[in-house]
């Protein structure tokens, strides 16, 4: 995990103010969950496997060690989950060495954010050395705070990377809006007791309680988002 600027500074003065806004990275901010896929379908390739396209659906979005280890016993295929790990976060820092591509209203959003000083962090389940390779196009900058998935004891859809961040930047979990692309990032958001903005990548999401759902993060601002903490739950 890495910060960039004291979490003191992050304390609300309001108690139903938005505190903080956290955002996935992999299909919700950078448009990857196909350079995943990509080199997942590489790897086992190489392996002597052919994946399957609805395996997608399964891997998307979730930890390395879950989807990596899913795909070992799908396939059946001689590698062990580190092996694969390493081989994995190869090819995918081969695809992004090429070129990272936003999502569309992603750059608006986080240059607005700033300019309204709400508190930003990305919160990922890849890999730092992934992360930090991301930024480089996003904007290191931009965020307060990082979260890594291998920086975590229990990475999504557990809570705790989202309530690591809600601690790093010194703010309440319940006023933290979420912006997530995936069943697997939701379900750790909403654990959290963050309200969730949801823009599904690949498979589609329900809209619930509390979470909201979008087509493009050319639909969020943060007047948008403020909104979202200010209704009352449930409705």
């Amino acid at each position: 995990m890495t910060s960039t600027v004291p979490a003191s500074l992050f304390r609300a003065n309001g108690s139903s103010a938005l505190q903080a806004v956290f955002l996935d990275m992999d299909g919700t901010l950078v448009d990857t969950e196909g350079f995943w896929w990509d080199a997942e379908v590489e790897a086992f390739a190489d392996l002597g496997h052919r994946l399957d396209e609805s395996w997608r659906d399964v891997v998307v979005g979730g930890p390395m060690t879950r989807s990596a280890g899913y795909l070992i016993e799908a396939t059946g295929a001689d590698i062990t989950l580190a092996e694969l790990t390493v081989l994995l976060n190869q090819k995918f820092e081969q695809r992004i060495d090429r070129g990272v591509p936003l999502m569309p209203g992603a750059d608006r959003l986080l240059s607005e954010l700033a300019r309204h000083d709400i508190p930003t962090a990305l919160v990922s389940a890849s890999h730092r050395r992934i992360i930090d390779r991301v930024l480089d196009s996003l904007g290191a900058d931009r965020f307060a705070l990082t979260v890594a998935g291998d920086e975590v004891v229990r990475t999504k859809p557990h809570p705790e990377p989202y309530l690591t961040a809600a601690r790093g930047v010194g703010a309440d979990p319940v006023l933290c809006a979420v912006v997530e692309d995936t069943a697997t990032g939701v379900a750790a958001a909403e654990a959290a007791g963050c309200r969730v903005v949801a823009v599904p990548s690949v498979a589609p999401i329900a809209p619930s309680a509390g979470r909201v759902v979008v087509r493009s993060l050319e639909e969020v601002d943060v007047p948008f988002l403020r909104t979202l903490i200010a209704t009352p739950r449930g409705l």
